[in-house]
Formats: C-alpha cells, structure tokens, sequence
C-alpha cells in the first residue's frame, strides 16, 4: 500500500504544473491583448439638399375687419397662384390658417390707442419641395409681388428657407468604411513609429453622424461628417 502513495502526489504536481503553464499562458496573452492604439478616423463630403422648406407669411393691416379678411384671402390666392405657375404641384404648396387680432383687444398692448391700424392679418403658405432649382428660381421670381402691393416674408426670419439632406442612409454605409480606413492609416503610422505592426480591430466605436450647412450663404449645400473611434491591436 505504501508504494501508491506517490500516484496522488504525482497527480497533484502535474495539476500544478498545468495550473501554470495556462496561468502563465493567459497572462502572457493578456499582456500581448493590452498592447493597442486607440485613434480616430475622419469621413467627411459635401452633398447638395434634397428637400426645402419655405413658410411664408402674408400681413396685412386695415381698420376694417371685413375689407381686410377679404384682401388677405386675396392676396393668399394670389400667391398660391403664384407658384403654380411657377410650376409647383399643388402637393407642394399648403395652404394653412388666416389669423386676424385686433390690437385694441389686446391688454397687454398698452400703445394700442397710437395704432394707426387695428387689425392685422396673417396668412400662411408652406412651400415643401425637392426641386431645389425651381425653389430657387422662384425666390428671385417673387420679388414681382412686392410690386403688385404684395407683402410677405418667410415665417422664420433667421432660417427663411429650410434645407434638408434626406440621404443619409444611403451614404452611411461608405463613410463609415471610409472613416475606419482613415483610422487605420493613422494607427499604421503610429505601428512603424514604434516598430510595430497593426493587427486586428480590438474595439470600434462608431461617432454620431452630422448634417452642417458647408456655409452661411449656400445653406443649400450641407456638410455630412462622421468621427469613429477604433482600437486596433499592436503586433511584434
């Protein structure tokens, strides 16, 4: 019986030797998995707008309620007329309320008694389109209401035309690989500064996509740009 004492002891050192040989094993992976540079890659491009959105007000003032809730559904007309002719669709033109307040009901409005006028009327259009040229050509165009005694403006003075880029899904899938391959340039720049290699990507975070005008007076033209951020493993 004394000669079988040593199986389990054998038993035991193999398992510890084993329990080493992987301990070891996985801190030297561990070590080797710590070894990463984290960089950031760019893509950006300029892309034309794809929608517009033009809200428009008609003001009128007058004295007389009735006379002015007739002039103001006039000149709507007028100018619902207007882009039709202009070769808008009719889908691309809403027509929305006419508001009419009378100042002298207003408490709040202590100059009231010193108006000249008593009632102003608003009328609003919205103009929606893809047609981006013809938005334009008729923003030119319209200057000629004015002269027909015509007064509107856009509704939001510090945005008088909305332009919206609605493609993004479609580009997505490039800029993204675009941006990991401006991060890899980067990381093998830094691999052959440290006599190393890049491996594969250990983590990728992707950034929040961004729609820009490119500038103050082409708002029609819009700056799309996506950051990620990546970490790619280091070799020997």
């Amino acid at each position: 019986m004394k000669q079988t004492n040593w199986i389990p002891a054998l038993i035991v050192a193999l398992g510890l030797a084993l329990a080493g040989y992987f301990i070891g094993e996985t801190f030297l992976k561990g070590k080797k998995f710590d070894r990463y540079v984290s960089v950031k890659g760019l893509s950006e491009r300029e892309v034309p707008a794809d929608l517009a959105v033009w809200p428009i007000n008609i003001v009128l003032t007058g004295n007389d309620l009735q006379t002015l809730r007739r002039e103001i559904e006039t000149q709507n007309e007028q100018v619902y007329r207007f882009f039709m002719d202009q070769g808008f669709d009719a889908d691309e033109v809403t027509r929305g309320v006419v508001n009419i307040s009378d100042a002298q009901a207003n408490l709040y409005n202590s100059n009231a008694q010193y108006n000249k006028y008593r009632y102003l009327a608003k009328s609003e259009l919205t103009v929606r389109t893809s047609d981006i040229p013809k938005l334009l050509k008729s923003l030119d165009a319209s200057l000629g209401l004015l002269s027909e005694g015509i007064l509107f403006a856009s509704k939001n003075e510090w945005e008088p035309i909305e332009y919206i880029f609605t493609g993004l899904n479609e580009i997505k899938p490039e800029m993204i690989e675009e941006a990991t391959k401006n991060a890899r340039e980067v990381a093998d720049k830094f691999a052959r500064d440290s006599d190393s290699e890049v491996g594969e990507i250990r983590v990728a975070r992707q950034g929040l996509f961004t729609i820009s005008n490119r500038d103050a007076n082409t708002p029609q033209i819009k700056n799309v740009r996506v950051v990620s951020t990546i970490d790619f493993q280091l070799v020997d």
